[in-house]
């Protein structure tokens, strides 16, 4: 199995540049055409974004004079999975998932 996991920088970026507040970043996203609310740009520089569109990372990597693999580290590793003893192979199928047909009686009655 792999896994792929991805670390956002540009905190650390804007860091290197001097930047150390958010609002200074609006400014320069601003003059490239990217507009974006205060809290959206808060947003994209603590805490990683799961979509970042193309227009705002061009923005990003001309105003910070970086490239995208400063911006976002790509980390890939290979997880090795455990079989228990005597494990089989996990079926293609679904029948194996869907549940057991319960058998309800009433109780006899004295």
């Amino acid at each position: 199995m792999i896994e792929i996991e991805t670390t956002w920088n540009l905190r650390a970026v804007m860091a290197t540049r001097g930047i150390f507040q958010t609002t200074k970043l609006g400014p320069l996203l601003a003059e490239r055409g990217v507009e974006l609310s205060r809290e959206q740009i808060f947003r994209l520089v603590t805490a990683t974004p799961s979509r970042v569109s193309l227009h705002v990372l061009a923005a990003l990597t001309d105003a910070l004079d970086c490239s995208m693999d400063d911006l976002v580290t790509v980390t890939r590793r290979e997880i090795a999975v455990r079989k228990a003893v005597g494990e089989a192979e996990p079926s293609q199928g679904i029948g194996d998932l869907r549940p057991i047909r319960a058998n309800i009686r009433r109780p006899r009655e004295q």
